[in-house]
């Protein structure tokens, strides 16, 4: 039985408390097209290819964590951007994108999802917020750098990079996903064993090695893939429609 677009997504909306973030994109409904939902279909980003997996999976809802408009970015509906869009509206699919308030939740989110996947006690977040974008836990064990990152490699499928004595002892862990290196401050600052995210700059070994910190880069998609699934397994649970999943590869 097709749910109303604007029933869903009010919802979800209040679910990911949208209005509790300052974001760098617009939360919630980007592209308006068909007023019903019957099938959703999820992804990491509203890239071209997962436009056309949701045609051909005949979704009237593309639920994603990259969507578009961000900041900073030319407004004008041209290029990649423009072509996207078309195709949306052409078949009829509206687009909503959660970003941080996907990140931030304390059952859905990347970070939550990420920490189960990987067998993580959650002991704090790695801020003082309500709702903090990156967490804090103690992994299953004591596992060394080289097993933790063995163990990330196995359930991300991903081989990720390591930065410290793979020897180490790991007792307490934290973690951010996507592109939170610069994040490993706030991890310094807690006293942790290792910080876990998706991607890494140049500043970022220098950072690990001076506050005595292992580091793990883990992949920017590998480490968003979880969120956005288990929020449109929540949603089609909650209304009653078809849901799948599409997972784009991506290195990064």
């Amino acid at each position: 039985m097709p749910v109303s677009l604007q029933q869903l997504l009010h919802y979800t909306d209040n679910l990911l408390q949208i209005n509790a973030f300052s974001d760098y994109c617009p939360n919630g409904l980007q592209v308006e097209a068909s007023q019903t939902v019957s099938k959703i279909v999820s992804g990491v980003t509203a890239s071209a290819a997962l436009i056309e997996a949701a045609i051909a999976e005949k979704a009237d809802l593309l639920l994603v964590h990259h969507g578009y408009f961000w900041k900073g970015e030319a407004p004008a509906l041209t290029g990649r951007k423009g072509k996207r869009i078309q195709q949306l509206m052409r078949h009829n699919i509206s687009l909503a994108a959660y970003h941080l308030p996907l990140d931030a939740h304390p059952q859905l989110g990347n970070n939550s999802q990420l920490g189960q996947l990987l067998g993580f006690e959650v002991t704090g977040g790695l801020d003082d917020s309500e709702r903090p974008i990156g967490l804090i836990g103690k992994p299953a064990g004591q596992p060394t750098l080289a097993e933790l990152g063995s163990l990330v490699a196995g359930q991300l499928q991903r081989e990720p990079l390591l930065i410290g004595d793979v020897s180490r002892v790991i007792s307490r862990v934290a973690w951010c996903t996507g592109a939170a290196q610069s994040y490993i401050d706030k991890a310094i600052e807690r006293g942790v064993d290792c910080f876990i995210t998706g991607e890494v700059s140049e500043p970022t070994f220098h950072a690990a090695c001076e506050g005595g910190i292992a580091f793990i880069a883990a992949g920017h998609h590998a480490t968003e893939r979880y969120g956005v699934k288990a929020l449109g397994e929540h949603l089609a649970n909650q209304f009653a429609v078809d849901h799948t999943f599409v997972d784009i590869a991506n290195p990064v």
